[in-house]
C-alpha cells in the first residue's frame, strides 16, 4: 500500500503525520512524505492521501490537495474537517520522526486542553478541560539525541501534575521551549519559581526565550501583574516575548493597538502583534513595523503615510 503524508502548513514537524506515518509502516505499507498538495510527475499512484492543516489561512492549501487528490483525508486545528486520528491508528502513542530527518529535537504535549475558553482560540473545542498528557521522558526520545524538548502544550502549569514534570525538566538539565507559550494572567509564585530555573529557548534552541500574550486590552491589570510575577522570580523582560492579537475586536483602532505596544515596550519586554485578518492592511503594516523592529528608526505616523 502506498501512502502520501501532506505536510500543509507550520514549520515544525506535525504530530499527526508522524502518528500516521508510526501507523502504516507498522502495516507494511510505504509511506512518503510531501510538502505540496499537487501531485509531482514521479510520484506513485496512492492508496491513501491524508493531508493536515494548523492554520485557517491555508484554506486554499487544503482545497488544491482535495481537487490534486479527491478522497483524501484532511485534518488539523486549521480545518473544519470532523476527521480524527484515533479513528485511524486506534489512539497509538508511536510516532515516526523519519520523516523529518533534520529535526534532531523532541516533540509533544505533556498535557492537553486548557482553563480559557477565548473566543478565538480553537483548543477548549478540540481539547477540552486542561488534563496531563505524557511525562518529560515520555516527550524525549532518548540518547543520542539532544535534551531538547519542544512542548506544544496550551498551558503547562494548568495541568494536576505541573510540579512533578517541571522538576523533571530542571533536574533532567533539559532545555525546553514552550512553543505554545506561557499564560501570564494565571502565572502563580510557585510556577515563575520553576520557570527561572528552567533552560527555556526559542525553538532553535538559541536565545532564551518565554513567550505569552496579552490578547486584549481589558485584561492589562491582571496581565501586568502575571508579568511581574515572572521578572520578581528573576526572568529578564527582554527574554519574554508577547503576542499581541490585532485585528480582532470589533471596533478596535489602531489607537488602542497603539496603546498596547507601547505599554509593553515600557516594560522591557518584546512585542509580537498577529493578524488575525491577513486581508487588514493597516495592520499587517503595523506587524511589520514592530517585527522589523522599524520602530527603533522611524516613527510611526511616517511609517503609515
Amino acid at each position: 500500500m502506498e501512502v502520501r503524508l501532506t505536510h500543509l502548513d507550520g514549520s515544525l514537524p506535525n504530530l499527526a503525520l508522524m502518528r500516521l506515518s508510526a501507523f502504516h509502516k507498522s502495516q507494511g505499507h510505504n509511506v512518503q512524505l510531501s510538502r505540496s498538495p499537487y501531485r509531482d510527475l514521479f510520484e506513485p499512484k496512492f492508496d491513501q492521501v491524508y493531508g493536515s492543516a494548523i492554520f485557517t489561512r491555508s484554506k486554499h492549501l487544503v482545497e488544491k490537495l482535495q481537487t490534486e487528490f479527491p478522497g483524501a483525508i484532511v485534518g488539523g486545528t486549521g480545518t473544519t474537517s470532523p476527521a480524527e486520528i484515533d479513528d485511524i491508528d486506534g489512539g497509538a502513542d508511536e510516532i515516526d520522526y523519519s520523516i523529518y530527518p533534520k529535526f534532531k529535537s523532541s516533540l509533544g504535549f505533556t498535557q492537553r486542553g486548557c482553563r480559557l475558553k477565548c473566543s478565538f482560540c480553537v483548543v477548549p473545542n478540540k481539547e477540552g478541560r486542561n488534563r496531563s498528557n505524557l511525562s518529560v521522558y515520555d516527550v524525549w526520545r532518548g540518547e543520542p539525541y539532544p535534551k531538547e524538548l519542544v512542548l506544544l502544550d496550551n498551558d503547562f502549569f494548568g495541568q494536576p501534575d505541573w510540579e512533578e514534570k517541571a522538576k523533571e525538566i530542571i533536574k533532567g538539565k533539559f532545555k525546553v521551549n514552550f512553543n505554545q507559550g506561557i499564560n501570564a494572567r494565571l502565572i502563580h509564585e510557585n510556577g515563575a519559581r520553576y520557570l527561572a530555573k528552567m533552560k527555556y529557548f526559542d525553538v532553535q534552541f538559541k536565545n532564551r526565550r518565554l513567550y505569552t500574550a496579552w490578547d486584549n486590552k481589558r485584561d492589562e491589570k491582571i496581565f501586568f501583574k502575571g508579568l511581574k510575577t515572572l521578572t520578581d522570580a528573576g526572568i529578564r523582560p527582554g527574554n519574554i516575548m508577547v503576542y499581541m492579537l490585532v485585528g480582532y475586536w470589533p471596533g478596535e483602532t489602531i489607537d488602542e493597538v497603539m496603546y498596547r505596544f507601547q505599554k509593553l515596550k515600557n516594560a522591557g519586554v518584546m512585542p509580537y502583534p498577529m493578524c488575525f485578518d491577513e486581508k487588514n492592511k493597516i495592520m499587517k503594516r503595523f506587524q511589520r513595523w514592530v517585527v522589523r523592529r522599524l520602530y527603533q528608526f522611524v516613527p510611526w505616523e511616517a511609517y503609515k503615510a
